[in-house]
């Protein structure tokens, strides 16, 4: 019988077939998106719409450009720029500059993510580290509010949620109810925690992400934020109006379980989570800004390497 040769193919791991690709992934996560999107719309009116595009069409140009610069091929079709943009866009306030929130997106796009490598190799969430840099670097225009009514009026000085609870000032605030659907000051993603919620429990479904972040996050908050509440006798709706107020919601959703920078053992998920719920309270509680979320997934993405080492599985064979 006459046999048959093939030729043997090598090839990099994983070899598991998946109908998933990147650009279905991105563009399930952006549709995600729209719920808080279209609140959003609805809060600050036709002002909140260019300050998502210009951030988007901003992430675009600066990937196209930083890649030809580089002499990388072009990742426009990935749609991980154009969401970069989105979610950078939903962390900063409706009444900020267009040119803040275009440098922010090439901020995130070159610092956060090209000089890395690009898609799959940057150490840090690109949305949060433009959001760090313009808070950083114009800290004025990054904490002016508008109000949550739909106008177009210039921005004015407001106490957010989460800056009146900071102050004690908390028969000053909206109702819980308010502050669920996102009638209240804050930035684009960060008012309506119904929107972000809607969005996150689709990625739980399409598998995207890993509930374990987000549920670990979120309830450490939660309990932390009880006995804070409990010591300083604001009763037991304080907990429940924290994860309601600032970007914790979308910052447990969308930027804590970016699959490049979170652990990738389900161990490694818990611990990232607990520490971020940690480092969140300690900064809403002792440090001097009213918001911890974007630097305390900053600093847990530095320890995710760390996480992921320590918490991986023994090799079958090998000796510890």
């Amino acid at each position: 019988m006459e046999s048959i040769t093939r030729p043997l193919i090598l090839s990099c791991s994983p070899h598991l077939h998946s109908r998933y690709t990147t650009d279905k992934a991105m563009r399930d996560v952006s549709l995600a998106l729209v719920p808080a999107a279209l609140a959003a719309a609805y809060y600050f009116g036709i002002r909140a719409l260019l300050v998502i595009l210009v951030s988007m069409v901003s992430a675009l140009a600066a990937e196209y450009i930083s890649r030809r610069i580089m002499r990388r091929s072009n990742s426009l079709m990935d749609g991980s720029a154009a969401l970069t943009g989105a979610l950078l866009a939903m962390c900063l306030p409706p009444g900020i500059p267009l040119w803040a929130a275009s440098l922010g997106a090439v901020s995130a796009i070159i610092i956060g993510k090209q000089v890395f490598g690009g898609l799959g190799q940057n150490v840090f969430n690109p949305a949060h580290v433009g959001r760090a840099i313009l808070l950083a670097s114009f800290p004025v225009h990054m904490t002016t509010w508008m109000p949550a009514n739909g106008s177009v009026v210039d921005a004015v000085t407001m106490a957010t949620p989460l800056a009146l609870m900071k102050a004690g000032s908390m028969d000053q605030l909206p109702s819980l109810w308010q502050m669920f659907i996102g009638q209240v000051p804050g930035s684009l993603g960060e008012t309506s925690a119904l929107a972000i919620l809607l969005g996150g429990l689709y990625l739980i479904y399409r598998g995207h992400v890993d509930w374990r972040i987000p549920g670990t996050y979120l309830g450490t908050v939660f309990v932390l934020t009880a006995v804070f509440g409990t010591i300083n006798g604001y009763g037991l709706i304080y907990p429940f109006m924290q994860l309601c107020s600032g970007g914790l919601m979308i910052g447990a959703f969308f930027m804590a379980t970016d699959w490049v920078t979170s652990p990738i053992t389900k161990k490694g998920r818990l611990i990232f989570g607990l520490g971020l719920g940690i480092l969140t309270c300690l900064i809403r509680f002792f440090g001097g800004l009213a918001e911890g979320v974007c630097y305390s997934i900053l600093i847990m993405n530095i320890l995710t390497p760390l996480i992921d080492r320590y918490t991986k599985g023994r090799i079958f064979g090998r000796a510890k």
